[in-house]
């Protein structure tokens, strides 16, 4: 089985009035880092979904080993992003199944993602969620043949809405750690960024 990720980082970032892309984050930047988790995942194929600033980030994040794809229609929502993301890799990926990773996400703690592929691989499902303890969270495993009902979703609507109107597709992965945050404020900011960050400028330290 051959599993590409898909990190859905394309949103103009309106909470913060910043590209959140770019934040300082350890060593590297919010996007960097979310890379840097994936790399450390069991999969084959790292796709990464830019859309605002696309340039800039290009330029500045570290995305050596990925595919990068352009969203045009970023300010549409996440579903565009889903959109784009999946066409790319129904165009040139073999992959069997996609890991869909939020962008703005860092702290996803590894043994859920390996939790999550290895329960795909024994499934009878095509959808696998991990369950933080009563809600469903991501990162979020789906099958190729669901790929195209995917590609349906329009605006800001999440792949979730689609998998609670259909729960024979799903199969849960439980666990009892909170659902993880996304960054989309400054308080999210202060509080999810590693405390011994510093800015690239002044070289900061990865944390220890």
């Amino acid at each position: 089985m051959i599993v590409a990720a898909l990190v859905l980082a394309a949103g103009g970032s309106s909470r913060l009035g910043r590209p959140k892309q770019l934040e300082p984050w350890g060593d590297t930047t919010l996007l960097g880092h979310v890379v840097d988790q994936v790399r450390t995942y069991p999969v084959d194929e790292i796709w990464v979904v830019l859309g605002a600033e696309f340039d800039r980030i290009l330029d500045t994040v570290d995305l050596t080993g990925c595919n990068v794809v352009e969203n045009p229609e970023w300010e549409e929502g996440i579903a565009s992003s889903l959109r784009v993301g999946l066409d790319a890799l129904i165009q040139t990926s073999r992959a069997d199944a996609a890991l869909i990773v939020i962008g703005d996400q860092p702290n996803i703690d590894r043994r859920v993602v390996e939790q999550v592929v290895e329960t795909f691989t024994a499934a009878k499902v095509p959808v696998v969620i991990p369950k933080y303890r009563y809600t469903w969270g991501n990162p979020v495993m789906v099958d190729r043949s669901l790929w195209p009902r995917l590609m349906s979703l329009e605006g800001d609507e999440g792949a979730q809405r689609l998998f609670k109107a259909h729960p024979e597709w799903v199969e849960e992965v439980w666990t009892d750690q909170l659902p993880p945050r996304d960054v989309d404020t400054e308080a999210d900011l202060e509080e999810l960024r590693p405390r011994q960050a510093g800015s690239l400028a002044e070289g900061g330290e990865p944390p220890r």
